[in-house]
Order: C-alpha cells, then structure tokens, then sequence
C-alpha cells in the first residue's frame, strides 16, 4: 500500500543564527530544513535495485550500439560548423543538492552567458548543427554517460543549472523536493509536455508539481512507461522534421 504524502508545516521554528558558510554549507542547510518540514513517499528497497539495473542497461546499450558511430559524426559536424569543444560541460544541481557536471553536445558558439541564460527560440548563440541537435534531443545523449557515473538515471526530475537552482528555490513551494530523487535525462514533466525553454514562471510551477507528482508516485512500471512515451514522442519529433514529399 503507497504511504501517504504528508506535508508537515510547523506553526512557529525559533529563529535560528547561522554563521557566514560557504555555498556547499548553505545548500546542506537547505536540505535540512527541507527534511525537518516534509517527507516524501519511498518506494520499495527492491525499486532502486531494479532502476539501476535498467540505467545500466539502457544507457550501455546505446553507448555501444549508437554512440559508437554517432559520436564521431555528431563531433565532426560539430567542429565543421564553429570553434570550441565538443562537449558542453555544465554544473548541475543533482540528488541532495550535489553538483555534478552534466554532458551534452556543444550547440552554441562558446559565449559567456551559458552558464546564466536559458537558450531560447530563434536565439543567436545557437550554431546550424546545434539548431538539428536540440530539435532531435541528440544534443542530450552524452548523457548516458552520466547515467553509468550514477550522476543521473534515465527517468527523474531534470537538473538544472546552478544559477537556475538558486534562484527558483526562493520563489517556487517544494521546488527543492525534486532534489530528492537522482536527475533523469527524461521525466513526468517531459512527457507532460512541459520541455525546454521556461518563457514564464507558470511553466515551472507546473514542472515542480509534475516532479512531486513522480516522487509521490515512484515505481518501475511507472518509469517505464514514461522512457517508451518519451521514446515515442521523440520519433514523432523527427518524422515531422522529415520533409514531406508532395
């Protein structure tokens, strides 16, 4: 039987003085306030086990069976069309509230705003090929790499970027619960529909309950039948990118 979903607020905290810390000793002292307030819902011990095991699986096969041949034509393209690595490394905000440094395809020019501003449509940092990378999600899949470190599974609410955690996490209720499960390259709030650039802080919101909803809902099943929607949904993103005959 799932456990309830209890949200404990209490009436009146003392006030407590904290001393001058660093980031890493403010964002644990978050994390324990969190914990003092609210319990989220845990799925069984054997839940974890079997994740992992499809993480594992997942992420291995299409290293070995795509990554093998699309990573140097993606790193080619890639180098062809600016100046700068392949690679775009990001800190992110993972489980806990532990940075990571999360992988994805370069689709910029290298500018110094990535780690502060969101892309978003029609935006002038974005290269040709990084336009088709973002489009298909391919820009997404060195992922699977953080998968296999244990920095992310494949199913899980999305990281986001340093800058964005602060920031939110004074303006949005529960946003730092979604901390509580290891971050997905795929999540209820994709399949929901709610998936890259975040123009108003409504789209969000409805991101954080999505999350919540997942954490409060968690199971193997569940996950996966969110990777075959997202699989699903992503075939259906490049058949509309095929041009049409006519």
């Amino acid at each position: 039987m799932e456990h309830p979903f209890v949200v404990n607020i209490p009436v009146e905290r003392p006030e407590r003085h904290i001393a001058p810390q660093t980031e890493i000793g403010t964002i644990r002292e978050m994390f324990q306030e969190i914990n003092h307030r609210y319990m989220v819902y845990q799925p069984p011990s054997y839940y974890y086990t079997v994740k992992r095991a499809i993480d594992l699986t997942i992420s291995l096969t299409f290293t070995v069976l795509i990554m093998s041949w699309l990573f140097p034509i993606v790193a080619l393209l890639i180098k062809l069309s600016s100046k700068g690595p392949v690679f775009f490394i990001q800190k992110r905000t993972g489980y806990k509230g532990i940075e990571f440094d999360c992988f994805k395809f370069r689709t910029m020019y290298v500018n110094d705003d990535a780690d502060t501003r969101q892309a978003s449509r029609g935006d002038k940092r974005i290269t040709p090929i990084g336009k088709f990378l973002r489009m298909t999600h391919i820009d997404e899949t060195p992922q699977f790499f953080n998968v296999l470190l244990g920095d992310m599974s494949i199913v899980g609410p999305r990281p986001h970027m340093l800058y964005h955690t602060r920031y939110y996490a004074q303006s949005i209720p529960y946003y730092n619960l979604r901390h509580e499960a290891i971050p997905g390259m795929t999540g209820m709030a994709q399949v929901k529909g709610y998936i890259g650039e975040i123009s108003i802080e409504r789209d969000l919101r409805k991101r954080v309950q999505w999350d919540v909803y997942y954490l409060k809902h968690r199971s193997v099943w569940g996950d996966i039948k969110i990777i075959f929607t997202t699989i699903g949904l992503v075939v259906l993103k490049a058949l509309n990118l095929t041009p049409k005959k006519g």
